[in-house]
């Protein structure tokens, strides 16, 4: 019997035979998206057929082996994987276009196969198959065996993954990929899902780890239904500057490792190199001190990494001054601001803020709160601080300076990295300190303050 498609409003779920602008149930408009009617007997065929029933047992019947994992051949991918590609995986890779996803992953396939013989299959629906010779051969990587099939239908893909049998299956890109059960075209809410479920599906009875590649919207989210990034094992960024050197890849979701871990990669003309130690490549270590510029240990997973937080505060000709932000949230700005003002005695109303984090590093974390501070007194007063000072830690609007995760873990990156001084709460102190370093404690944003000025 053949599958019928109907339309599921995104809103309230409401189902219609046919497609329309608007849902006759909760009046939303452009919600309705195509799903596929699954016939009466294929139900029945689900549970009559000869595969195994699922029954019910308790968690001490479950066996709880490790999973094994694939090295990627890239140190940085399988730091953010949380230690290699487990097998069965289903990883999302989003990123901007000329960004690098299909260098880094032809990398990670080239080095993998070196390292263990791993056996890949790479599916490409925007490039041809001249086009991918042409960057391997520019790139100069050894994927003369690697397996290439530029195809499009989900169903000759399935089929073809099937008889190959990858240990790796990439997918450049998820959202060319279009199945013949839907007339939606590809790309669309609908197939995006059904191509991404039938993948998924495939590669956990398969146990091939699985690659999506996935393009992006205009405010960077992964492009098509949000249900997407729940079908999949791990979600990653790659972020960066297409034109600047460096790129980071980032875990927002990963169910066999950290969140938020981050590897670093700088573009070169043979592709991405790893940057072991991205630190010493963040920090511009100026010749002088100079003001408005505070080096700071902030943690992306479990790796500290030293930026540097630079400010600068101007008289604004503006009637509402302004206050931008590169790197960092707008509106901890703009918090930070008031509470300096109120705590600190510290005006700011009638000047522009700029704040930037140096080398393209977007931080999220509050620990960025009192370097912010610091850098921000250090412009207005055009006082520079020591280069040797690190800080860090989390303003609250009491003006209390709170401690942040990874305390000692911070401080022994500084000092391996020549810091002699260190501004940080009182609840991050370890014991013993790490040796040449001296560490200045504070609880409140006004000894804070009083630190900054000597």
């Amino acid at each position: 019997m053949k599958a019928r498609t109907q339309y599921q409003c995104q809103q309230c779920g409401a189902v219609a035979p046919k497609w329309s602008g608007q849902c006759a149930e909760c009046e939303a408009w452009n919600t309705l998206v195509e799903i596929r009617a699954e016939a009466a007997r294929d139900k029945r065929q689900r549970f009559a057929g000869s595969g195994a029933v699922p029954r019910v047992q308790t968690l001490g019947e479950v066996a709880t082996e490790d999973r094994p994992r694939l090295d990627t051949g890239l140190g940085e991918l399988n730091r953010v994987l949380g230690g290699g590609l487990v097998v069965g995986s289903v990883v999302l890779l989003g990123g901007d276009p000329g960004i690098g996803k299909t260098t880094l992953l032809l990398q990670s396939l080239a080095a993998a196969r070196g390292l263990n013989g791993v056996d890949a299959l790479y599916v490409s629906g925007e490039e041809s198959a001249a086009q991918i010779a042409l960057r391997a051969e520019r790139l100069k990587l050894p994927v003369a065996d690697l397996k290439l099939l530029t195809e499009t239908d989900l169903e000759r893909i399935l089929a073809e993954a099937a008889r190959a049998r990858p240990a790796v299956l990439v997918i450049d890109s998820i959202q060319t990929v279009y199945s013949e059960a839907l007339q939606s075209p590809p790309g669309s809410v609908g197939q995006v899902r059904e191509c991404a479920s039938r993948l998924v599906g495939f590669a956990k009875s398969s146990g091939t780890a699985l690659y999506l590649i996935g393009h992006v919207t205009k405010d960077g989210s992964i492009a098509g239904p949000r249900v997407l990034e729940h079908m999949v094992d791990a979600t990653l960024y790659f972020e960066g500057d297409p034109d600047g050197r460096y790129r980071m890849i980032r875990a927002i979701k990963n169910r066999f490792g950290a969140v938020n871990e981050l590897g670093v990669f700088a573009m070169t003309d043979t592709g991405l190199r790893e940057i072991a130690n991205p630190s010493a490549i963040l920090l511009s270590r100026h010749d002088s001190a100079v003001p408005g510029s505070v080096v700071m240990v902030t943690r992306e997973g479990t790796r500290p990494m030293l930026v540097e937080v630079q400010a600068l505060v101007d008289e604004s000709q503006l009637g509402n001054p302004r206050r931008v932000t590169v790197g960092l949230d707008q509106n901890r700005l703009s918090m930070l601001l008031a509470v300096l003002n109120r705590h600190g005695g510290v005006s700011t109303a009638g000047c522009d803020v700029f704040a930037n984090i140096v080398g393209g590093v977007r931080v999220t974390e509050t620990g960025a709160d009192l370097a912010i501070v610091l850098a921000v007194l250090s412009s207005l007063r055009d006082r520079p601080l020591p280069n040797d000072l690190v800080a860090f830690g989390e303003i609250g609007l009491a003006g209390e300076i709170r401690p942040v995760p990874g305390g000692p873990e911070r401080l022994r990156e500084a000092a391996k990295h020549g810091f002699r001084r260190a501004i940080v709460p009182r609840g991050n102190v370890p014991k013993p300190l790490p040796e040449g370093l001296e560490v200045t404690v504070v609880s409140r944003l006004g000894e804070a303050l009083e630190v900054g000025r000597d």
